[in-house]
């Protein structure tokens, strides 16, 4: 995987909120770049769109369905835990309008 790839992958967890407090001083670092602020701004749109009922988008009920259903058809990353656990349904992570959203590191947090 080449370096700018990595980068965006650790900023992309950063505005998960699941990067490891290991890999801060990177994520810091990458967002010191024009392209790291470019990726994060990015990351963070979507994020807010996907949260948001104000533009006009409701996922399906059998959107979780298919998203688990393409996920499980991709190769795993290299390294990946043999055994890991099952994310909870993205319905489950939506956030209400209006709720402001804590900026964690480490594993993602259950609401």
């Amino acid at each position: 995987m080449d370096t700018h790839t990595r980068l965006h992958e650790i900023i992309s967890a950063l505005a998960d909120g699941e990067l490891a407090a290991s890999e801060l001083e990177l994520a810091f670092a990458a967002l010191d770049t024009p392209s790291g602020r470019q990726a994060w701004d990015a990351y963070r749109h979507i994020g807010e769109v996907l949260r948001s009922e104000q533009h006009g988008h409701v996922l399906s009920a059998q959107f979780d369905a298919r998203l688990a259903g393409r996920l499980a058809a991709e190769a795993a990353p290299e390294g990946a835990a043999a055994h890991a656990e099952p994310l909870p349904p993205l319905s489950a992570a939506i956030v209400q309008p209006g709720v402001a959203e804590p900026l964690e590191a480490g594993p993602a947090v259950q609401r």
